[in-house]
């Protein structure tokens, strides 16, 4: 399930390790055309943005890839937020394990891994410490809807005017494919990527 979770001198590690690394390559960005933005493309943003600021309670559902270039882990995601309070629960099939972030900007709690659970004030923080994963919790928060995160960002435009990517904070953020039939379209796929990092998020469900 983590970096930390699979350990080296298990047997069975070479198998396991093939089938987290087959799921992050299949779910490699295809390339999408894009377009330069104009001001219209970038007020649309901005609207599209304020349109989600007021809708800060969601739910989705999918799958999690992330890898540190050294070690990977993956697994079905289910992902619920009410304002700045979340769940993030991340089940991984090849090892059975379950395991549950909950919290807010100010307090986190990880379940799952250990007998106990964890503490810590910072999610991002608490995951690379626990996992070995680096995931930016906070600014994925935004970016797993197309929005950017606070902060300097660069956007780039699919032709339909949707983000095709957004780069900030040293990640590139990728949207290969859209579910357009909501209001706005949210993003079915989302590969964030920064050196050797990898996080990549298929969405089935968007509550």
């Amino acid at each position: 399930m983590s970096a930390g979770a699979l350990r080296r001198d298990r047997p069975d590690f070479p198998r396991v390790a093939l089938v987290l690394c087959m799921l992050l390559a299949g779910c490699a960005a295809p390339r999408v055309k894009t377009v330069v933005p104009d001001s219209a493309m970038l007020a649309g943003q901005a609207a599209r943005e304020h349109e989600l600021a007021a809708k800060p309670d969601w739910q989705l559902a999918g799958r999690l890839g992330v890898s540190t270039g050294k070690d990977s882990g993956s697994g079905s995601l289910q992902w619920k937020q009410d304002g700045e309070a979340f769940r993030f629960s991340v089940h991984a099939p090849v090892t059975g394990k379950t395991w549950v972030l909950t919290g807010d900007p100010r307090h986190v709690v990880l379940e799952g891994l250990r007998d106990r659970p964890v503490e810590g004030d910072d999610a991002a923080t608490l995951l690379e410490r626990e996992l070995g994963w680096h995931v930016p919790v906070a600014e994925l928060s935004a970016w797993v809807r197309g929005a950017r995160a606070r902060g300097e960002a660069k956007v780039e435009f699919r032709e339909d005017g949707l983000p095709a990517t957004i780069v900030q904070d040293g990640w590139k953020i990728e949207y290969p494919d859209y579910d357009t039939t909501r209001t706005p379209p949210l993003p079915r796929k989302v590969f964030a990527s920064r050196g050797d990092y990898r996080v990549r998020l298929a969405v089935s469900e968007w509550q």
